[in-house]
C-alpha cells in the first residue's frame, strides 16, 4: 500500500468498512520488488518462476494473480534481501519461453522489467524517514 518494501494488507469486510492493515516493523533490511510487462507472452493468473541471487539468498517466486473468490494479490514480485544490499543476478522466464538476466541491481527499489528490453524504470522504495515527513492521510 505505502511502497516501503514491506507487504501488507487490506480485507474487505461484508457488509462492513473494509480493514486496511500496515506493516510497520521497523528494519534495516533490505527489500525490493518487480513490475513485469510482457510484451511477447500473454498475461496470465501465473507466470513462471522468478529467481533473485543476493550474496548466499537465492529466491524463487511467480506471479500469482486472484487466489480465490473475491480476491486478488499485487501483480508485482516482492523480495526480501536481508542485510544484502544488491542482488548479484536478477532471472525472469517469461510464459513465450524466453529468458531475461540482469546482473548487479541495488536493493530498495521497485524495477519495471519490460520482456525482451530489460529494465526500464526504478523507482526507491519509501523509507521510515520519508513516511515519516509524509502526511497520515498519504500513507
Amino acid at each position: 500500500m505505502n511502497n516501503d518494501g514491506k507487504i501488507d494488507i487490506l480485507l474487505l469486510n461484508l457488509g462492513e468498512p473494509p480493514t486496511l492493515l500496515i506493516n510497520r516493523t521497523e528494519s534495516s533490511n533490505h527489500a525490493v520488488s518487480f513490475k513485469l510487462i510482457g510484451t511477447k507472452s500473454k498475461p496470465r493468473r501465473y507466470w513462471r518462476p522468478r529467481t533473485v541471487t543476493a550474496g548466499d539468498l537465492v529466491q524463487f517466486s511467480e506471479v500469482r494473480g486472484g487466489s480465490s473468490y473475491a480476491s486478488q494479490n499485487d501483480l508485482r514480485l516482492h523480495f526480501g534481501l536481508g542485510a544484502n544490499a544488491t542482488m548479484s543476478t536478477v532471472e525472469v522466464a517469461w510464459p513465450a519461453g524466453r529468458r531475461s538476466l540482469s546482473m548487479t541491481l541495488a536493493a530498495d527499489n521497485i524495477y519495471t522489467i519490460v520482456e525482451e528490453k530489460g529494465v526500464e524504470k526504478r523507482a526507491q522504495l519509501v523509507s521510515v524517514k520519508e513516511r515519516a515527513r509524509m502526511p497520515r492521510r498519504c500513507l
